[in-house]
C-alpha cells in the first residue's frame, strides 16, 4: 500500500510525532486501571503503546516495562516498540493499521458528503433550467420584446 510503504509513511510519522498525540495519553491516567478504562483511537491504541500480546508492564502511558524474559509473542510489533518518545511504536504494523483505518474512514465520510453536494447541485440545475425555460415560454412574448 503506498501509505504505509515507502516514502509517504515517513510523513505520516513525522505527522504523528509532531502532533505529540502520545504525550496527550497521559493526562489523567496515572494507574493501568485508569490508562485501560479509556476508549482509544486505532491510531493511539497501534501507535502509542506496545500491542498487548506483548505482554509488557505499565508504568505510564508511554512508558511499558518488556518483561526479562522479553515479549510474550515473538512479533515484530513487539521487538519494533521503543520507550523513546520519538519511536514508540509509530513503526508498527499496529500503527500502520491504524492510520488506514483512519484515512479509510475519512475517505467515506468524504465520499458521502461529495455525494450530498453532487445532488444538491443537481437539483438547484434542474431548478434553474426550468425556470430558464419557462421564462422563454410563447407566453412571456412581451417580456422579451417583439420580433
Amino acid at each position: 500500500n503506498h501509505v504505509v510503504n515507502g516514502k509517504h509513511w515517513g510523513k505520516f510519522r513525522s505527522c504523528l510525532i509532531a502532533s505529540k498525540l502520545c504525550m496527550r495519553l497521559g493526562d489523567n491516567a496515572g494507574k493501568a486501571s485508569e490508562f485501560n478504562m479509556k476508549d482509544l483511537s486505532p491510531i493511539e491504541s497501534g501507535c502509542c503503546k506496545p500491542p498487548t500480546y506483548c505482554g509488557f508492564t505499565f508504568k505510564n502511558a508511554t512508558f511499558w516495562e518488556v518483561p526479562k524474559s522479553g515479549p510474550a509473542a515473538p512479533d515484530l510489533d513487539c521487538l519494533t516498540w521503543s520507550n523513546h518518545q520519538e519511536t514508540l511504536c509509530y513503526d508498527c504494523k499496529s500503527c500502520k493499521a491504524g492510520i488506514l483505518d483512519n484515512v479509510k474512514n475519512d475517505s467515506k465520510k468524504l465520499a458521502a458528503i461529495n455525494f450530498c453536494v453532487l445532488i444538491f447541485l443537481s437539483i438547484v440545475h434542474c431548478i434553474g433550467s426550468c425556470a430558464y425555460k419557462g421564462n422563454r415560454d410563447e407566453r412571456y412574448k412581451r417580456y422579451r420584446g417583439y420580433p
